[in-house]
């Protein structure tokens, strides 16, 4: 049985979750997430807990089983608290402003590289304009943004420059020597 899938989600005050068919919704103060979870998976709610069980024991709703569970589990995060992401420009020049909800990233190129915030994201600039912090309600959108962020200039293994975020570590490679072995 999956390990994940069997541990019941708690739904915190203010947060409300409403299972129609196989879909689940849940609303929170910071807005509203739906899921349609898959055909071999059943969620019910009790006493202010989801509970995500599986009809079968096939192989296709074992793995299935843990991933919806940590689906709604992440809505019901997200609702309550949101998530973010921080990531930090590293590099002479490279800095980031902010244009209403978007951003202008100067990173090195001979032009500023304008990024559109997604509905759903927002973005916040700290750090003397070194940094940016993207937030959403959504982990996978909040995930992806930042990934987008990030790979329009990954951080180099020489100098350490360009986009990484704020807990990643970048390994050094050491240059080339100048001179041969006689």
């Amino acid at each position: 049985m999956s390990r994940i899938g069997k541990k019941p989600i708690v739904i915190p005050d203010g947060t409300t979750v409403k299972i129609d068919g196989r879909a689940v919704a849940v609303t929170g103060p910071k807005g509203e997430l739906a899921f349609s979870y898959p055909a071999g998976i059943k969620v019910a709610q009790d006493d202010g807990v989801l509970i995500v069980t599986r009809t079968t024991d096939e192989k296709q709703n074992r793995a299935f089983h843990g991933m919806a569970r940590a689906l709604v589990a992440n809505m019901v995060e997200g609702v309550t608290n949101g998530f973010s992401k921080q990531l930090d420009l590293v590099g002479v020049g490279y800095t980031v402003e902010q244009k209403d909800s978007d951003i202008l990233l100067h990173l090195g190129y001979s032009h500023p590289t304008y990024f559109q915030a997604p509905a759903g994201v927002e973005f916040e600039v700290i750090n003397r304009n070194t940094s940016v912090i993207v937030k959403g309600i959504d982990k996978q959108l909040v995930g992806q943004v930042a990934a987008k962020i990030r790979s329009l200039r990954k951080p180099e293994p020489y100098k350490g420059k360009g986009v990484r975020y704020s807990d990643e570590y970048v390994q050094r490679k050491a240059g080339k020597t100048v001179g041969g072995v006689a």
